[in-house]
C-alpha cells in the first residue's frame, strides 16, 4: 500500500492523501487553502490524469480544508464514488458555496453521494476501510485503511477528549497520520474553555465570536453561560446537529438544546446584540459573519476570534489592526494527546498533517517515529 501527498502534510490547508493498492486508487478528503488565492495553491497538488485514475474519494467531515475541492475534482477528471456519512453530505453544499466556485459547486450537486456509518466496515477494491466517531464534528469520522496486513491510520480532524463530541478508539497501524492543526501546543481544554469564558464576562456590550457552522459552534454553546445570540441561518443546522445524540457526549444533547432555544436572533443589519453573536464562518470570509465582523469594526464592537485565521481573511485583517481579540477555543488534540494517540495506537511511522514542516519538526522532538520531511507530491511506502 503506498500514500502519496497531495496537500496538508508540510503545510496547513488542503488536506488530501492518495491512497493506492494494486489498481485501487483513493483520496482521502479533497480540502482547499483558504490562505491561498484561487489557483494551484488553493486546490490539491494532484492531476487531471491522477484524478481520472482515482476510483473514490473518502471524506471525512465537510470542513473546507477537507473538502473544498469537491467540485474542483470533478471538473478535472474525477468521476468515481464519493463517500460519506450522511451528516457531512448534509452539510456539503452549504460549505461549497463559500469556498468553490459556482461551476465546482454545480458539479457537486450533480453527483450522488454514498453514505457510510462509523463502526461499519466497508471495501473500495482491494483496500478494507474501517471508520470512527472522530470527536470534532456531528457525522466527522477518522478512517483505517487495510491491504495486505500493511495497516495506515487517517484521522482527519479529532478532539480526544471534547465535552460534547464522541470520538472512537482507532485500531492499531503501521503508520499513522495525526491532526497537528495545533502544533506543540500544550495547553489544555479546560483551560481554554476558562479563558474564553472569562473575556467573554468581561465584555457585557457582547462580543462577535466568528466560528465554523459545524462542530466549534455547538462546543461554543455549550461552553457560553453569558447569553448568546445566533444568525437565523444557523437554528436549523445546530439543531440538527444536537439532535444527532449518537454522535454526541452522552447527556449533552438536552443542555445544548435548551441553551439554542433561548439564543437571541441577529440579522444583518440589526444592532449588534448584548450577547456572544456566533456567526458563520470561522474567519469573515462567507456567510453573516462577514457583514457582523464589517459592522464590528466599525462600531468598535469587541470581536473573539478563536480558531484557525488564515493570511489575508478578514479576521487576519481585524487582529492585525487590534481591533480583535484570538483565544485558542480546542477542536484539535494539543501536544500531550497526540502523543498518547501516538502511543496508544503504536504505529511505529507517524506523520503529522494540517501543519508546515518547522511544526513537524519540533513534534517529532515529542512523538517518537514522527517523519518531519514529506511534503506534497512525496510518495511513501506501508
Amino acid at each position: 500500500m503506498k500514500l502519496r501527498i497531495h496537500g496538508g502534510v508540510g503545510e496547513k490547508g488542503r488536506t488530501c492523501i492518495g491512497v493506492a493498492h494494486g489498481t485501487t486508487r483513493l483520496l482521502l478528503d479533497v480540502g482547499v487553502d483558504t490562505s491561498a488565492p484561487r489557483g494551484p495553491g488553493y486546490y490539491p497538488a494532484i492531476s487531471p490524469e491522477e484524478l481520472a485514475a482515482t476510483e473514490a474519494i473518502i471524506v471525512t467531515h465537510a470542513h473546507e480544508d477537507h473538502i473544498g475541492a469537491l467540485g474542483w475534482c470533478l471538473a478535472n477528471g474525477f468521476s468515481g464514488r464519493i463517500l460519506m456519512t450522511a451528516e457531512a453530505a448534509a452539510e456539503t453544499d452549504a460549505t461549497l458555496q463559500a469556498y468553490a466556485t459556482a461551476e465546482e459547486r454545480a458539479l457537486a450537486q450533480a453527483v450522488r453521494f454514498e453514505i457510510i456509518e462509523a463502526s461499519k466496515p466497508f471495501r473500495l477494491g482491494s483496500i478494507a476501510i474501517e471508520t470512527g466517531r472522530s470527536g470534532h464534528v456531528v457525522g466527522g469520522v477518522w478512517c483505517h485503511l487495510s491491504a495486505d496486513g500493511r495497516r495506515l491510520g487517517y484521522c482527519g480532524d479529532v478532539v480526544p477528549a471534547s465535552p460534547v463530541f464522541a470520538m472512537d478508539a482507532m485500531p492499531p497501524c503501521d503508520l499513522l497520520l495525526l491532526d497537528a492543526s495545533y502544533g506543540e501546543d500544550r495547553v489544555p481544554a479546560w483551560e481554554r474553555g476558562l479563558a474564553v469564558t472569562r473575556w467573554l464576562e468581561a465584555q457585557p456590550g457582547g462580543a462577535v465570536l466568528p466560528t465554523p457552522l459545524s462542530g466549534r459552534s455547538v462546543e461554543l454553546i455549550a461552553l457560553i453561560d453569558t447569553p448568546i445570540a445566533i444568525h437565523p441561518s444557523m437554528q436549523a443546522p445546530l439543531a440538527q446537529q444536537i439532535a444527532a445524540t449518537q454522535w454526541l457526549v452522552p447527556g449533552i444533547a438536552d443542555e445544548l438544546s435548551r441553551k439554542l432555544a433561548g439564543a437571541l436572533l441577529w440579522r444583518e443589519g440589526d444592532k449588534l446584540p448584548k450577547a456572544a453573536l456566533l456567526c458563520h464562518d470561522g474567519m469573515g470570509l462567507a456567510g453573516p459573519s462577514a457583514a457582523a465582523l464589517a459592522q464590528a469594526r466599525t462600531e468598535g464592537h469587541p470581536v473573539l476570534l478563536t480558531g484557525h485565521v488564515p493570511k489575508g481573511s478578514p479576521g487576519d485583517a481585524l487582529l492585525a489592526a487590534g481591533k480583535a481579540q484570538w483565544l485558542r477555543f480546542p477542536t484539535h488534540p494539543t501536544l500531550p494527546e497526540n502523543a498518547a494517540l501516538a502511543t496508544a495506537n503504536g504505529a511505529p511511522v507517524v506523520l503529522a498533517h494540517s501543519c508546515d514542516a518547522a511544526t513537524a519538526r519540533a513534534l517529532a522532538r515529542s512523538i517518537p517515529g514522527l517523519n518531519p520531511a514529506p511534503k506534497p507530491g512525496d510518495i511513501i511506502e506501508i
